[in-house]
Parts: C-alpha cells; sequence; structure tokens
C-alpha cells in the first residue's frame, strides 16, 4: 500500500462557475485557475502523484499549456488513472476536506462522491467528501478562496476488483 497526500486552493471570482468534484455548483463566485480550477479534484491528482511518486499536477498539465484552458478537471483525473493502471495499481480510499465558507456543499456531496468514484473505478463508498467552514477566519473566511486536502491509499500491483 501506498499512501498520498493533495493541497489546492484557488481564489474566488465573480463571473465563473463554481465546480467542485466535477459538480456545478450555484453560487455568485467560481474559482480562477487556468483549468475549471476543481481544487477538490485536483487535490485528490496531487495525492494520487504522490502516491505513486510521480509529482504533480503543475508537472503533468503546465498552466503554460494552452491545451488545459478550461479544461474539465475530471478528463485530467482519468489521464492520471492511467498512470495508475501503468504502475499495475489501483485506488484502495480517497478521503478529501473542502474548507469554504461559502457554499454549504452538503447537498452536492453524494454526487461529487460519485463522479470521483466512476473516473477513479471504485465505489463510491470508497470515496469519502467532508466540508468544513474555518469560522470566518483568513482567506477561506473572507470567502476570498476555497482549499481542498485530500489522502488517497493506493494498492500495488491489484487487479481492478469492482
Amino acid at each position: 500500500m501506498r499512501i498520498g497526500f493533495g493541497y489546492d486552493v484557488h481564489r474566488l471570482i465573480p463571473g465563473r462557475d463554481l465546480v467542485l468534484g466535477g459538480v456545478k455548483i450555484p453560487h455568485s463566485s467560481g474559482l480562477l485557475g487556468h483549468s475549471d480550477a476543481d481544487v477538490l479534484t485536483h487535490a485528490v491528482m496531487d495525492a494520487i502523484l504522490g502516491a505513486l511518486a510521480k509529482g504533480d499536477i503543475g508537472q503533468h498539465f503546465p498552466d503554460s499549456d494552452p491545451a488545459y484552458k478550461n479544461i474539465d478537471s475530471l478528463v485530467l483525473l482519468a489521464r492520471v488513472m492511467e498512470l495508475v493502471k501503468q504502475a499495475q495499481s489501483r485506488i484502495n480510499n480517497v478521503d478529501v476536506t473542502v474548507l469554504a465558507q461559502k457554499p454549504k456543499l452538503m447537498p452536492y456531496i453524494a454526487e461529487m462522491r460519485r463522479k470521483l468514484a466512476e473516473v477513479m473505478e471504485i465505489g463510491p463508498e470508497n470515496v469519502n467528501i467532508k466540508a468544513t467552514t474555518t469560522e470566518g477566519l483568513g482567506f477561506v473566511g473572507r470567502e476570498e478562496g476555497i482549499a481542498a486536502y485530500a489522502v488517497v491509499s493506493l494498492l500495488e500491483n491489484s487487479p481492478k476488483t469492482i
């Protein structure tokens, strides 16, 4: 078994869609980034890459490459999953914490789990997503941005068993 840790943060800005875990969430602001700026999925990808000892998403999908402009982060996650398959490994489980003062994310978590699980070819019961505020403290509390932490456990030399 290998363990990976991921973290991502993006600034909130008006006039952009808010996408978390591949789900478009109604909100007055969205996240600024080269891709769709899905901090949740980015943290998961970085955790997977960490478990594989393959760097980070900036190395694989640089923001200087126009091919990734506004790209759906679930597409990028599918590409990261190709590295998992090449390593003859599989995702065992994923645990994510999203830090957002607003909006409330609970109504969207089941769909996020389903979408991530589908791309990672695991059951949604192996994907946990939690959301918390920072009680008004820091950049999250001031609603300047959203952050996400992710931990992934990877089983090496394991065939797909769904």
